[in-house]
C-alpha cells in the first residue's frame, strides 16, 4: 500500500497559516454535546460538531483558504470546479483576498448554491450534468487563463485546511470514541483520518446513490460511479479523490451506506428539533445513528460532523419521504 501523500507537517502547517493568516477569515465552529439519551439512542454522549456556522457555510473554506495562502495568486485569481460548497468557499475567501474567482458548476448545483456564489463576486458557469464534467470545463479555462486550480477536495493544502477540523475538535473537548463522516470526494474524511488516525474509529458514511469510496473498496481501487440523489449537489464526485483513498485505506475500517430518504429523515429532524439549518450531506451521521445503519455502544462518544448549509430553506418545510 502506498504511502498517504498528506502528512503531519502538511496539517501542523495548515493549523499555523490558518492561525496567522486566516484567522480572522475563519470561524471556530461551536460543538453542541447531548446525551445519547437525548436523541433517543443507546450511547453515551453524541457531539454535534456545528461546521455549518463556517464561513461559506461549510468545512471547505478551511482547505480553500489554506491553498490559497500556501501560494502566489496570479493576477487571474483563481478557478475551481464545484457542486457549490468549495466554490463557495474559494469565493469567499478569494473576496476577502481580493482577488479574481471564476468557478464552475453542473447543473445539479442548486439554484442557492449559484446565487450565493454571484453575491460573493464570482463568475458562475453552469456546466455538464454532474461534478466531473464541470471539473473538465474548468481544466481547459485553466490552461488558457493561468489562475490558480482549486480542487474541491483532492489537493494535499485543501485535504491539510479540512484536518484542522479534526485538530479543533481535539482541542475542544478531547477525542471522542467514534467520528461519523459524509463523503463525496473524501476531502474531509481524509483530513480528519489523517489528523486522528487509530486514535478515533472514523466511519465513512455515503448515499447509496453516490457510493464513491464503497465501490473503491469492493473494486480495489478508486473508480467512476454513477451518482445522483438527495445529496449530489455536494457529495456528487464520481470519483474518490487520490489523497482520501491512501487515507482511507489505512486509518477508516468502515464505510456505510444510507439511503435519500433516511438522510431527508435526519435533515428534517435537525431541523424540527434543533432548528438547525443543513444540507442533506450534513445529515448523513444522524441518518447513520438514527436509522440503525451505524450502532454505537452504550457508552460510546460519537461525533457528528454537520458539514454545511447551503441549502434552500424552502425545501425544510416539505414532509419526510
Amino acid at each position: 500500500m502506498n504511502s498517504p501523500v498528506i502528512d503531519r507537517s502538511d496539517m501542523e502547517g495548515a493549523l499555523q497559516r490558518l492561525s496567522a493568516g486566516g484567522s480572522h477569515l475563519l470561524r471556530q465552529t461551536p460543538l453542541f454535546k447531548l446525551s445519547g439519551k437525548a436523541l433517543g439512542l443507546n450511547c453515551g454522549e453524541v457531539w454535534l460538531k456545528l461546521e455549518q456556522l463556517q464561513v461559506g457555510g461549510s468545512f471547505k473554506a478551511r482547505g480553500m483558504l489554506n491553498r490559497m495562502l500556501s501560494h502566489a495568486i496570479p493576477a487571474s485569481g483563481v478557478i475551481i470546479a464545484s457542486g457549490g460548497n468549495a466554490g463557495i468557499a474559494t469565493a469567499a475567501a478569494a473576496q476577502s483576498l481580493g482577488v479574481p474567482c471564476e468557478v464552475f458548476v453542473p447543473l445539479v448545483a442548486s439554484e442557492a448554491k449559484r446565487s450565493r456564489l454571484r453575491q460573493l463576486g464570482a463568475t458562475v458557469v453552469v456546466t455538464g450534468t454532474a461534478y466531473a464534467q464541470a471539473q473538465e470545463a474548468c481544466l481547459t479555462r485553466q490552461r488558457a487563463t493561468g489562475a490558480l486550480l482549486m480542487h474541491a477536495y483532492d489537493q494535499v493544502e485543501v485535504v491539510a485546511g479540512a484536518a484542522t477540523l479534526a485538530a479543533e475538535i481535539e482541542a475542544q473537548a478531547g477525542l471522542p470514541d467514534s467520528v461519523l463522516v459524509s463523503v463525496g470526494g473524501g476531502g474531509l474524511i481524509g483530513g480528519i483520518a489523517a489528523w486522528f488516525e487509530e486514535r478515533v474509529r472514523v466511519v465513512a458514511l455515503e448515499p447509496a446513490l453516490a457510493p464513491t469510496l464503497f465501490q473503491a473498496r469492493a473494486a480495489g481501487q478508486p473508480v467512476d460511479v454513477a451518482v445522483s440523489g438527495l445529496a449530489a449537489d455536494s457529495l456528487g464526485a464520481k470519483r474518490i479523490g487520490d489523497i482520501s483513498w491512501q487515507v482511507t485505506q489505512r486509518h477508516v475500517k468502515d464505510a456505510l451506506l444510507l439511503s435519500d430518504e433516511a438522510i431527508r429523515r435526519a435533515q428534517l429532524w435537525l431541523w424540527t428539533e434543533f432548528k438547525l439549518a443543513v444540507e442533506p450531506a450534513a445529515a448523513l451521521g444522524l441518518a447513520a445513528l438514527q436509522s440503525g445503519a451505524y450502532r454505537p455502544g452504550a457508552q460510546e462518544t460519537v461525533c457528528l460532523i454537520l458539514c454545511g448549509a447551503n441549502l434552500d430553506p424552502a425545501t425544510l418545510s416539505a414532509s419526510p419521504p
